[in-house]
């Protein structure tokens, strides 16, 4: 997958949905810094794909520590 469209922006359901959680559980993780904070577009939040995407390969990595 190209870098093009890895850093796509998306919104928090589709987020949520990557890390297999609900939008409020991800809005959580959003506050408690496990997320990085939204991109701010007017009143939209949205989330580089690739920044979800290494939350996910960063917790995979640390089960082996």
């Amino acid at each position: 997958m190209t870098s093009e469209l890895q850093d796509v922006l998306i919104r928090d359901g589709d987020a949520a949905d990557l890390l297999g959680c609900s939008k409020a559980t991800f809005w959580r993780r959003v506050a408690d810094g496990t997320i990085p904070k939204p991109v701010k577009i007017g009143g939209m939040s949205r989330w580089p794909r690739s920044e979800i995407v290494a939350v996910i390969e960063a917790a995979k990595a640390k089960r082996f520590v």
